[in-house]
């Protein structure tokens, strides 16, 4: 945890911030100093008899001056936390000095999508010498993404509130916050399954569940696979020939070229950007549970890339690579040439999520179908959006937007792009099917 520091300059005064003197201070001196002066002039001794109390009472406070500024740490839980979780987040406020403070008022703020209890308010409390003091601030995770807790700011009063430090400010910390996974499953089809193992039947014979044919034993074969019927009624050992299973490649390709709507958390409505994260993380767990290799890509001006990869550590990996996941809009010019087939494996399963309204993502589909890849779209468009409404002429526009956006979907069905909208477990069945039939009819070269 980096240390506090004080919130203002601290150039010429490297060894931390100055306890100043406080306004009440100031007036139990003017008000000494005036009582003592009047009784003098008058030649009146009740008026500095006034006068002792303030300066005995500054006098006893100040003969000890503490030396050290509050220390302020932000707690935040580090466990696995989804969206809607509860967050168990709060400061921890230290006094090094050997004498107490009076009074420390610390404020935070935070993160709009943690919505941790009373952060919006000052708190005040007492510290103890060598002592601390601990502020809860339990919550609940709005959205996902990397949230912050933070920064503090802590001001101490101590000699009977006669001397403060300056504002002592710590950085904020991080909270991770994963996308909530809805319950995904899918058909076992798949166009391609290329790899040494998996729970995915190929065409490929090996060893395998599925049954594939009888055919006369060879050197080699078990004798476990031996078919007894047949062997019996042709006179000739026969084997059960099996197809392999093996494993398949998925790429989740994100179209973040734009953000389209209003995020409202967990609880509210989903803009573009939630619906394709939430979806990936869901896509990826189903996949990367039944073995299958899953990699991850944006289509966008950075185009990050999360490696091919199985098992459980690559979900983790997936979580934390949506979590840095941003709307990345981009100038045409600067775009072209950026992304192309040749990033994409032959033999992966490709499933593109994206809204479909910059006409470059249309592009995009269309080429990599044209260049032989099994490609699958995933609309992410919430079916309510719409542009606010700026004059009489909005409500026209929008409907011409829609109508040119379905001509865009017909014609890439007609390029033989499938295309099928977000509806949670079982949106990609029948598209899978449809995709993993023409994979299994032989190509023309």
């Amino acid at each position: 945890m980096r240390p506090a520091v004080p919130a203002e300059d601290t150039a010429d005064q490297p060894f931390g911030p100055i306890w100043a003197p406080t306004r009440a201070l100031g007036r139990s001196v003017l008000l000494t100093g005036v009582l003592l002066l009047l009784g003098v002039a008058l030649g009146r001794v009740d008026l500095a008899l006034l006068a002792a109390p303030f300066a005995i009472g500054a006098a006893l406070h100040l003969r000890r001056i503490p030396t050290s500024a509050p220390e302020i740490t932000i707690r935040a839980d580090e466990t696995h936390l989804v969206e809607g979780g509860e967050v168990d987040a709060g400061l921890v406020v230290a006094n090094p000095d050997a004498i107490g403070y009076d009074l420390v008022v610390v404020r935070t703020r935070t993160s709009p999508w943690l919505r941790l209890e009373h952060s919006d308010r000052p708190f005040a409390i007492t510290v103890g010498a060598d002592g601390w003091a601990a502020i809860d601030l339990p919550g609940e995770a709005l959205r996902w993404g990397r949230q912050d807790v933070g920064p503090a700011a802590a001001r101490a009063a101590a000699c009977g509130g006669l001397l403060a430090c300056r504002p002592v400010v710590t950085p904020a910390r991080g909270v991770r916050v994963y996308p909530v996974t809805e319950p995904f499953k899918a058909v076992e089809a798949m166009p391609a399954a290329a790899g040494l193992v998996g729970a995915h039947r190929s065409r490929r014979p090996g060893e395998g569940g599925e049954l594939a044919g009888v055919r006369q034993f060879a050197p080699g074969d078990r004798l476990r696979r031996i078919d007894w019927r047949v062997s019996l009624r042709t006179r000739d050992l026969h084997v059960a020939s099996t197809l392999s299973d093996r494993d398949a490649e998925v790429l989740l390709l994100l179209d973040v070229l734009g953000e389209i709507g209003i995020s409202g958390g967990v609880r509210g409505g989903s803009s573009v950007l939630d619906t394709t994260v939430r979806a990936t993380a869901a896509i990826a767990e189903h996949y990367l549970h039944r073995g299958d290799r899953v990699s991850l890509l944006e289509y966008g001006a950075d185009s990050r890339r999360l490696r091919p990869a199985s098992g459980r550590r690559q979900y983790l990996t997936a979580l934390e690579w949506l979590l840095d996941v941003r709307p990345q809009p981009t100038e045409t010019e600067q775009y072209e040439n950026v992304f192309g087939a040749h990033h994409v494996s032959s033999s992966a399963l490709v499933v593109v999520l994206t809204p479909l309204v910059d006409p470059r993502a249309a592009d995009m589909l269309a080429q990599l179908t044209q260049s032989g890849r099994y490609v699958v779209a995933v609309d992410t468009l919430p079916p309510e959006t719409a542009p606010p409404v700026k004059n009489q002429w909005t409500p026209a526009a929008t409907r011409l937007w829609r109508i040119e956006r379905e001509n865009v979907l017909g014609r890439l069905r007609e390029h033989g792009v499938p295309v099928v909208a977000w509806a949670g477990a079982g949106s990609l069945d029948l598209v899978l099917r449809d995709v993993s039939r023409l994979a299994s009819v032989p190509r023309g070269h």
